[in-house]
């Protein structure tokens, strides 16, 4: 946890008072909503997008935010929110983080409707404040994650995805979030600047390495709060074994395509692909990429004055490539 103590130093202020307005932003008059909207915001993660957006602000901005900077943070974090519980829906899951998810506790009908209410939230809070270039930014947002999410439950019928269509898959479902709380942080201060961009540009980069990351977890032997070989038994074609599907004989691919269509439940099965995996140096060209990202992200952060923000989003980078979880 130290590293995430270095990065939020600069923001403590910031993030403290987030977290009451964001608090704010989901209270309501019903009192089962407000029950189940207190317990999420209970159990909430590391809040990694909003320190990307106050980092970001600060950074292009000499250190300072400004209102539409908070809504802006709170925006994102509402959608974020939104889109883990209808995701957990959709996956028929029962855990988020070690607690039980929405769906778990109250019934899918519920959970949908409450992400269906956080998400008319969120845009609620730009509309009102006529922040429509921010809420540009975090629409986009939502409709790549949406197509993103399509486009992997298409290819994974198939078992054919190229590495082309799974940087495509990974940009709409993973970068697009993190790009817009960059761009959006930069928005907040200065509108019509070509920060707006360029950090859009470093967020995406930075979400092509988490989501990488999040693949190689699934070859890994320890507990990150998702058991190891679940991508496989789910059919989700992630980079290791994309690249080893493509470096394979003909035989060893039939055998690949096959264990993951048929044999995705048999435990010792999905243990002989992780090794074949490993073995074929599917984890290591993964990693590669996943520094390639990391390096491009930084190389653009370089391009800007010394900062202890610019440090901060510095130790952000390498978090993501670097966390156990």
């Amino acid at each position: 946890m130290k590293i995430v103590a270095q990065i939020t130093e600069p923001i403590n202020k910031e993030m403290e008072l987030f977290e009451k307005k964001f608090r704010d932003s989901m209270s309501t008059k019903v009192a089962l909503l407000n029950r189940i909207t207190y317990y999420i915001v209970n159990r909430k993660g590391k809040q990694m997008r909003p320190m990307f957006v106050f980092l970001t602000a600060k950074l292009v901005n000499n250190g300072e935010v400004n209102e539409r900077t908070y809504r802006g943070a709170s925006v994102i974090e509402l959608i974020h929110t939104a889109s883990l519980v209808h995701d957990d829906v959709v996956d028929d899951s029962y855990k988020r983080r070690g607690f039980f998810s929405i769906n778990a506790l109250w019934k899918n009908k519920i959970a949908v409707l409450v992400g269906d209410y956080l998400l008319s939230k969120g845009m609620l809070l730009s509309v009102e404040h006529e922040d429509f270039d921010l809420l540009k930014i975090i629409s986009i947002a939502i409709r790549e994650i949406s197509e993103g999410e399509l486009l992997q439950i298409e290819k994974a019928r198939r078992l054919d995805i190229t590495e082309d269509v799974y940087y495509e898959i990974i940009r709409q479902k993973t970068a697009t979030l993190i790009a817009a709380c960059c761009s959006l942080g930069a928005c907040s201060v200065k509108p019509d600047s070509s920060d707006v961009e360029t950090f859009r540009k470093f967020g995406e980069l930075c979400g092509m390495a988490f989501q990488i990351k999040d693949d190689l977890f699934d070859y890994g032997a320890e507990k990150i709060g998702k058991p190891t070989g679940i991508d496989i038994k789910e059919q989700k074609m992630t980079l290791p074994l994309i690249y080893v599907l493509n470096n394979s004989s003909p035989k060893e691919k039939r055998w690949l395509i096959n264990s993951v269509k048929n044999y995705n439940k048999d435990k010792s099965r999905v243990k002989e692909v992780i090794a074949f995996v490993k073995e074929k140096g599917g984890l290591s060209y993964a990693e590669t990429k996943m520094n390639e990202f990391k390096n491009k992200a930084l190389e653009l952060l370089n391009t800007y004055p010394d900062s202890e923000y610019k440090d901060a989003l510095g130790l952000m980078v390498s978090y993501v490539v670097d966390r156990k979880k």
